[in-house]
């Protein structure tokens, strides 16, 4: 893999920190930029009539094909996002992140979630040390252990087998795995899941415990405990509540067969009361929201649908890693998805951005999309720690299409502009044909109507002319006229499985990454959950003596003492 070995130009960089790095702000394309976009810019209606346009703004990679000629752009706005991304250095930077570099120098590590689904052999490095034989022996742990829980060799206390699977994790434990497998169960993958359940308990709510628990027994359950720490409060309340649970039933000899743990503290695992044996490491280099790649996904996913499954959802994930490190950037399409994403956050003021998957296996990824790039990009200093004079990062929301259209899509064609990321698959995982007992369109093809139809409309629109011509009443017309010139990306693929899966993740993760390079930003550290957790642990405090002893409340301000008031009143 030569593209992971620095050229002369990128040892250069390399011992220059990207801390030293000029605001974005000052850097000449993105003046340019800025001038562009106060520029007079034809309705999309009108740009699209233009074939050669249209047909310079698409792009496609294996099986992936990607069409973004409905973005509000031109030919010039492109040359200038280019401009852009060569200035701030963007594709330097990943093969900085590949080459083991402390990107995140906030938290001085380095950012590695490429090097979880490389290929032995493969020469990604921390500190001058391999990390892909690492990597390959926790996966060829992972595989021998799925293997004898799928088989039936490690039976439960009673002798059982273990056909449940709960996986106890919390944000970046838990919403990638989820993503993945709902995303697989009705492809070609489901067959390995039959005579199976996984289930995944991430809130502290004990409403949460109860719906993951229902209808299980602890004799075939195992429990998958994921925090990199075991520290995380929510995380080892719900592994204790469910430790309990199991010892209730099976006593504290059942514990070491029935929960197992991936974690990268093995002496706090052990004090659990889980085998060693039976824990599955990740490092330090892989940031929670990154980590679906690592055992905090693979384990579950491989219990549940078996190793070779997910094998192939790593390869994916793999193949658009080297896309990215090696596609120009005309054709590279995690660059171009980043820089329409800046283009229309930064430069055009649009806060938020929809993603649309229309496929009903899908309904997890926009959640988890949410967690990578706005626990990524959310933020509001530069990575030197200076202030930036400039918004960072987009709400990112959505729903299966065509839920979404009965929900939110009103205010998508009449009311804020939304850019938006249609996702659709070519194949469906469940084909249903009625076309020979009456139906016009079998079921998939009455999705893609939809799928097709609804960027063509919020491009074009609808104006009060069209309508009179179709004898609208006069005072309906500015109540039905669609403005039209609404930007959006059309995502297609050949099919939902594994691999195809995997290349759709590491698409989005790496969007951010190109938009967080841009911006100067950390796109690998997330202080800003810390502070509700520290209040919260006073919060945690203060009901335990109230409850226990009766103390009163205090140090609070008055609106949450009178709120504690009220939810400790007998």
């Amino acid at each position: 893999a030569s593209f992971l070995r620095p050229t002369s130009s990128q040892e250069t960089i390399a011992r220059g920190s990207i801390a030293t790095m000029p605001l974005a702000n000052t850097m000449k394309s993105w003046k340019a930029l800025q001038a562009h976009a106060a520029e007079s810019m034809p309705h999309l209606r009108h740009l699209m009539e233009d074939e050669k346009r249209v047909n310079s703004l698409q792009a496609s990679f294996e099986g992936i094909y990607m069409d973004y000629s409905r973005q509000n752009i031109t030919a010039k706005t492109m040359e200038l996002l280019m401009d852009l991304a060569q200035e701030a250095r963007v594709l330097d930077r990943f093969k900085e992140m590949a080459q083991g570099k402390k990107i995140n120098s906030t938290e001085g590590r380095a950012v590695m979630h490429m090097a979880l689904r490389a290929d032995k052999g493969d020469p990604f490095a921390v500190d001058g040390k391999d990390v892909v034989g690492p990597v390959h022996e926790v996966l060829g742990k992972i595989k021998a252990f799925s293997d004898k829980v799928r088989s039936g060799t490690h039976k439960g206390a009673t002798g059982k087998p273990l056909t449940n699977v709960v996986a106890v994790g919390i944000g970046g434990s838990y919403l990638g795995a989820e993503f993945v497998a709902e995303a697989l169960s009705t492809g070609p993958a489901a067959d390995g899941a039959k005579g199976r359940t996984l289930r995944f308990l991430a809130n502290v709510d004990p409403v949460a415990v109860e719906r993951a628990l229902r209808g299980l027994d602890p004799e075939t359950t195992l429990v998958v405990v994921i925090s990199k720490t075991f520290t995380t409060a929510e995380t080892m309340l719900n592994a204790r509540t469910l430790r309990k649970w199991i010892v209730d039933k099976l006593g504290e000899k059942a514990v070491p067969l029935h929960m197992i743990a991936c974690s990268a503290t093995p002496e706090k695992v052990k004090a659990f009361g889980i085998d060693v044996n039976n824990m599955f490491t990740f490092w330090n280099w892989v940031g929670g929201r990154y980590s679906v790649s690592s055992a905090v996904g693979v384990m579950p996913l491989s219990l549940h649908y078996g190793f070779e499954a997910i094998q192939q959802f790593l390869k994916g994930a793999r193949s658009v890693d080297r896309h990215l490190l090696t596609a120009p950037p005309r054709k590279n399409l995690p660059l171009l998805m980043g820089l329409l994403g800046v283009w229309n956050s930064t430069f055009k003021g649009h806060a938020t951005r929809a993603i649309a998957c229309y496929a009903q296996s899908m309904l997890k990824f926009a959640p988890h999309i949410q967690q990578v790039d706005m626990e990524s990009n959310g933020k509001s200093v530069a990575i030197d720690g200076t202030k930036l004079p400039f918004e960072t990062g987009e709400i990112n929301f959505g729903e299966p299409g065509t839920n979404g259209q009965h929900s939110f899509y009103q205010l998508f064609h009449q009311g804020r502009v939304v850019p938006m990321d249609f996702i659709g698959f070519v194949k469906s995982a469940f084909p249903i044909d009625n076309t020979k007992t009456g139906e016009v369109v079998n079921n998939h093809d009455e999705l893609m109507s939809n799928f097709f139809a609804q960027p063509d409309a919020l491009a074009y629109g609808k104006g009060p002319e069209e309508l009179k011509k179709e004898g609208t009443p006069e005072p309906l017309i500015s109540h039905k006229t669609f403005s039209g010139n609404r930007p959006s990306t059309v995502i297609m693929v050949d099919e939902c499985n594994p691999y195809t899966i995997g290349q759709l993740l590491a698409l989005y993760e790496h969007r951010t990454g190109v938009q967080g390079f841009i911006w100067g930003i950390n796109s690998f550290d997330q202080f800003g959950v810390e502070l509700g957790k520290v209040l919260g642990k006073k919060v945690r405090k203060q009901l335990s003596e109230s409850r226990k002893s009766g103390a009163a409340i205090s140090g609070f301000n008055s609106s949450t003492t009178r709120l504690l008031k009220m939810f400790l009143k007998p």
